[in-house]
């Protein structure tokens, strides 16, 4: 994740005591944004603290982790308050991201930290280990990996954000610093699926004069190269892998889009000037700061949206930013770059981390800051 991005989620404490009451925030009249079908009610399941990493597993279970460094099992009960198992834990910070792989093994991914800290790593877990044993060591693997394309700092820079697994038992990265898609293979192996290229966006309304670090920024409506920054993955039922974009600086709204990598496919370029083009191809575009995807049995995708003004909004304290979203993806085949995506609830998602979906299920975690809640999207009917 691009710098700016990287010390907000550091200083997630102090930036939330900028945050507003919540304000209805949607994007029901955006062209290719379509009325709800179905029609949901949201029933929370537990409340946990800074929760983001989401793994639906089916039958009322789902695994979780948190920024205390935990993750856990969560079982409801019909009836009862769901039973929330902790299962280990690694070192605490900003909530990892965590996965079921095959045979039982969790995958617990950690993101940006300072190198020999077991930061930028891999983990897997199995019950009966004493604690989670590294795997795979991202940041190394992105040091002799440097962004082709990077926009600002260093191209080598790491922070492992999305984790999802093939059904091959490999695990898929997303490193939101590197703008780039990995493979890791059970015994450790890294490669790199698909590099996600940068895209030229018009500065919105509403910036300061200056940014961050002081530099005078362009007026509004100068196109500007923003990186993709690649902090959510999906696998679906052929194995082919969904990726979610946040944008970096300066977070254009409406700029992130949702790729496609081709199952087996390897070294692919996510090209939004080449968007049908190759192993990976754009499924969706026109959504803001996407920070976790899902995939139903069904090909439905659901996209969660930290803000849906914008992280950097949200990030400058701008009223109502705190306000996220969660979006229901439909491809169309045959039409692909066009599928039809909705709103789900809006206004209802304050700072949603993490969304997953088992069968026809869909659940979601938010806020990712402070006391979260883990809630369970139920159909109310279709029309």
């Amino acid at each position: 994740m691009q710098s700016r991005l990287l010390a907000s989620v550091g200083a997630a404490a102090l930036l939330l005591g900028a945050l507003v009451p919540a304000a209805t925030a949607g994007h029901g009249d955006r062209p290719g944004h379509h009325g709800a079908h179905p029609r949901y009610d949201l029933r929370p399941v537990t409340t946990l603290t800074d929760a983001r990493g989401l793994d639906a597993l089916g039958g009322g279970r789902s695994l979780v982790s948190e920024g205390d460094g935990t993750f856990s099992l969560v079982v409801e009960r019909r009836g009862r308050p769901a039973r929330v198992v902790e299962l280990g834990s690694v070192a605490p910070g900003f909530a990892p991201a965590v996965a079921l792989g095959r045979r039982g093994t969790v995958y617990i991914l950690i993101g940006a930290g300072e190198p020999g800290t077991g930061a930028a790593t891999l983990y897997r877990w199995r019950r009966g280990w004493d604690e989670p044993r590294p795997l795979a060591d991202i940041g190394a693997y992105q040091a002799s990996d440097p962004d082709p394309t990077n926009q600002e700092g260093d191209p080598a820079e790491s922070n492992p954000f999305g984790l999802a697994v093939l059904p091959d038992g490999s695990a898929v990265v997303a490193d939101a610093a590197n703008n780039d898609v990995l493979r890791v293979t059970p015994t450790g192996a890294i490669s790199t699926l698909a590099q996600l290229s940068p895209r030229t966006v018009e500065v919105p309304d509403g910036l300061p004069a200056t940014d961050p670090e002081g530099n005078p920024l362009p007026p509004a409506g100068t196109p500007i190269p923003a990186e993709a920054v690649a902090t959510s993955v999906a696998v679906g039922s052929r194995g082919e892998v969904y990726v979610g974009e946040l944008r970096g600086f300066p977070a254009t709204p409406g700029s992130s889009q949702v790729w496609r990598i081709r199952p087996g496919a390897a070294g692919a370029t996510c090209d939004p000037e080449r968007p049908d083009a190759g192993s990976c191809t754009r499924v969706a575009d026109g959504l803001t700061s996407i920070v976790d995807l899902a995939v139903d049995r069904r090909g439905t995708i659901y996209a969660a949206s930290l803000s849906t003004m914008s992280w950097l909004q949200w990030e400058l304290g701008t009223e109502g930013a705190e306000v996220g979203g969660l979006f229901r993806i439909t491809p169309r085949p045959g039409r692909p770059g066009r599928a039809r995506v909705s709103e789900i609830l809006p206004g209802r998602f304050v700072l949603p981390g993490g969304v997953d979906a088992v069968g026809t299920q869909v659940y979601v975690l938010a806020p990712t800051f402070g006391p979260s809640t883990l809630s369970r999207l139920v159909i109310r009917h279709r029309h």
